[in-house]
């Protein structure tokens, strides 16, 4: 392995261990007063984490190019799940969202298995019509609406921060595919109006709104979350209380074990902790980049910068939020919240971005291997 592979590998394992110590932390005292058993959301969480995991080795090891073939079908069953969501009795609602499908106790969010379908199909497409990428038809309307229908389906649970995401990657990919700009620019703006019109007949939402614009005004209201991970920052100092010290995992913070937990981890940890997980995003952003940009043919070329750009995506929208420099979305933050589906996807991502620096490296040796057998053959 070379060093993008490397520290991309050990930037992964890093952050799932920090979201195993933080969770272990954070969810115990919830834990044990909804279920009775401190280590119950913990245990669940480690039984995905170990799915994950062996999803990530089977990914690694599997040619990054096969994926092609099930780029569609994996699409078509994730549009399909997304609709079952939608039906009620089937789909299961909280807080007033169906978002998740399940059997007895298990549950599966089937808009993150719906991510990596369609980067997966798009790196496809694009990589497939890069002759024709600047037309209209074949090089934005009939990708365009694949990624709008896959939007449309998602924001119908609602899940408006998983909506945003898919654009703003489907968009990202495109644009550095080649599709023109100016087919992209009017559909970004129709987009960010479209937003603007669904927050402002939405009273839950409007009021999200305000309290960015004015935290300390509705505290006590819409804002009460983010002005409590606002606190919880603020205590943790630049040392932090302590692991297990955290004052706002009290029932202070609501959902602190998952949308919310980077706030813990500045409590706890402090700004040491903070700036030691961002360097471990970073370094996982710019590693998927890098090895991106060494895969040896377009698709995984887009493959690779669409789940970068995704984790990345998401991470910043997380900590913008818990921050306050981000109206608050339900995104959770990759590898350390609590969420079953989300943390094995990212894994099975990470898995991802391995074969395709394995199948770069292994071209790349061949190619080489190739030049000096016919270089001793001349000689």
């Amino acid at each position: 392995m070379n060093k993008a592979a490397i520290t991309l590998l050990i930037a992964t394992l890093i952050l799932v261990t920090v979201g195993v110590v933080m969770l272990f932390s954070v969810s115990s005292l919830q834990a044990r007063d909804k279920y009775g058993d401190p280590n119950y959301l913990l245990k669940r969480q480690l039984v995905w984490m170990t799915l994950g995991g062996v999803c990530c080795a089977v990914m690694a090891a599997t040619p990054y190019p096969k994926l092609r073939a099930v780029a569609k079908p994996a699409l078509i069953i994730a549009g399909a799940l997304l609709v079952v969501v939608l039906i009620p009795h089937v789909g299961i609602k909280v807080s007033g969202a169906r978002r998740w499908l399940g059997l007895g106790s298990i549950r599966v969010q089937p808009s993150e298995f719906a991510k990596l379908a369609l980067i997966t199909w798009l790196a496809h497409y694009l990589a497939k019509e890069k002759r024709w990428i600047e037309r209209f038809g074949r090089g934005f309307l009939l990708p365009m609406a694949v990624v709008g229908g896959t939007c449309l389906v998602v924001l119908a649970e609602p899940d408006f921060g998983t909506t945003a995401l898919l654009a703003a990657v489907a968009i990202a990919m495109m644009f550095v595919a080649g599709v023109r700009l100016r087919y992209l620019g009017p559909t970004i703006l129709t987009g960010i109006i479209g937003f603007a019109v669904l927050i402002s007949h939405n009273a839950v939402r409007m009021r999200r709104m305000l309290a960015f614009t004015d935290l300390a005004k509705y505290k006590a209201g819409p804002g009460y979350q983010v002005w409590q991970a606002m606190l919880a920052f603020g205590s943790g100092g630049i040392n932090g209380l302590g692991l297990g010290n955290s004052r706002q995992k009290m029932f202070y913070l609501p959902e602190a074990h998952t949308d919310f937990i980077f706030p813990i981890v500045g409590e706890e940890l402090g700004l040491i902790g903070v700036l030691a997980v961002l360097a471990c995003f970073i370094a996982l952003v710019a590693c998927g980049i890098i090895i991106s940009l060494r895969a040896p043919d377009l698709f995984g070329q887009y493959l690779g910068f669409g789940i970068t750009t995704m984790i990345g995506l998401q991470t910043l929208i997380n900590i913008g939020v818990v921050t306050a420099w981000l109206p608050t979305k339900g995104l959770a933050l990759p590898f350390l919240s609590y969420g079953g589906s989300n943390v094995m996807m990212n894994l099975v991502a990470v898995g991802v971005l391995l074969s395709i620096y394995r199948h770069g490296a292994m071209e790349t040796r061949t190619v080489e291997r190739e030049f000096f057998e016919q270089r001793e053959l001349s000689i």
